[in-house]
């Protein structure tokens, strides 16, 4: 397959057609997409398509909104963590278009100031360069709570100051998606509330916290739970934890890493069952450098992390991130879960773009949204993609 992305221009005006079209809501049989500079123009009947459009048709299948991934820890070989460059980024992003993600959060585990601000500068970067793909930057750390620091340093992880929260929200004005995991044991509330007031997406993570220490952080101003029941305090019988805390609010979004190794199938299940709105639940692959690639192993603030059976771990056997791509946990959600597709494809598209709140522009194919699509077979095999218009990849 040609996993190349060639942005030497667009077409001005694409009438892609052939395919069911699920814009985010419903479907629209015997119709065309109609893209114009990137963006959608509308969705019409394709005896509606006038002349002067390039028509692109396909064999079948389905064409969907492209994935929004919030939890991007590397790709093609490359790690944030060890690389901070326009090019480390680029190469991450092309690595996961061929699994149909059409925007993502590049994300840095914790790790030093200086390699933290150097990932806010070549994020910055990236996007004044228009990296296809890239969406924002994802901070997860270094303010975590060590006894729920899962593969991230201990050494790394420490309490946020004054000047940690000023780093954060001047970051803020470079990145407008910015997203950042923090735990109730390193991060006070009024620290939540002034990087909330900033912009920027607050997610509670990496912490033994109770419920009602999540829920300090959410009246805060906290919006998101990282990587649901991984690296948090568990439901039980006379604490929910955050876990119940993620599943119980409705203002808490979830992240979850549907492979069926971070949660069990049936835990899963239960979870898409109680969640309770207008929060939702929406896919993560927090993938690793190993994406898009067949290397046996790599490392993470100098410790190894093995590949093997479908997960990554360190050589103590804990989880370091996950084996994982977008189209495998939409799939996983919908034939083993059981999901329907339609809230299986949102789940990968429209409910991550709302909690950047940006579903205004991402996550659907409306009028005005940008032309970030994926041509699916009926198997569930990425056979096409388009980043704001231009073709990222073909199978």
């Amino acid at each position: 397959m040609n996993s190349t992305i060639s942005h030497s221009g667009s077409a001005d005006r694409l009438a892609i057609s052939g395919a069911r079209i699920f814009d985010g809501e419903g479907w629209h049989d015997d119709a065309a997409l109609l893209v114009g500079s990137g963006m959608v123009e509308a969705i019409v009947p394709q005896s509606g398509i006038k002349p002067g459009w390039q028509r692109v048709d396909l064999d079948g299948g389905m064409l969907v909104p492209g994935f929004v991934d919030l939890q991007v820890n590397g790709g093609g070989g490359v790690m944030l963590n060890d690389r901070q460059d326009v090019e480390a980024i680029r190469t991450i992003c092309a690595a996961h278009a061929p699994f149909g993600t059409t925007a993502l959060l590049v994300t840095l585990i914790t790790d030093t100031p200086e390699i933290g601000a150097a990932a806010v500068d070549a994020c910055a970067a990236a996007l004044q360069q228009k990296t296809p793909g890239l969406l924002g930057l994802h901070l997860e750390g270094p303010h975590l709570s060590i006894a729920r620091k899962g593969a991230h340093d201990p050494e790394l992880i420490r309490p946020m100051t004054a000047q940690d929260q000023a780093f954060l929200i001047a970051a803020r004005s470079r990145v407008p998606a910015l997203l950042s995991t923090v735990a109730h044991e390193t991060v006070q509330p009024a620290q939540v509330k002034a990087l909330a007031e900033a912009g920027i997406v607050v997610s509670i993570g990496h912490t033994d916290t109770t419920y009602a220490g999540a829920a300090e952080l959410a009246a805060a101003g906290a919006s998101v739970v990282t990587h649901l029941f991984n690296a948090m305090s568990q439901v039980t019988n006379r604490e929910p934890g955050v876990a119940g805390a993620a599943l119980d609010m409705g203002s808490l979004s979830a992240g979850l890493i549907a492979d069926g190794i971070h949660v069990d199938p049936t835990t899963i299940g239960i979870a898409v069952r109680a969640k309770n709105g207008p929060g939702r639940i929406f896919l993560v692959t927090d993938a690793m450098a190993t994406i898009g690639t067949d290397m046996p192993s790599f490392s993470l603030n100098g410790r190894t992390i093995y590949r093997k059976d479908g997960s990554l771990r360190l050589a103590n056997g804990t989880l370091a991130g996950a084996d994982l791509d977008m189209i495998s946990a939409i799939r996983f959600m919908h034939r083993r879960i059981g999901l329907p597709l339609e809230e299986a494809l949102r789940m990968a598209s429209l409910y991550p773009a709302e909690v950047m709140g940006i579903s205004h522009r991402i996550g659907r194919l409306g009028p005005a949204t940008a032309a970030s699509a994926v041509h699916l077979s009926d198997a569930l095999e990425v056979q096409r993609v388009w980043i704001e218009g231009v073709q990222a990849f073909q199978a």
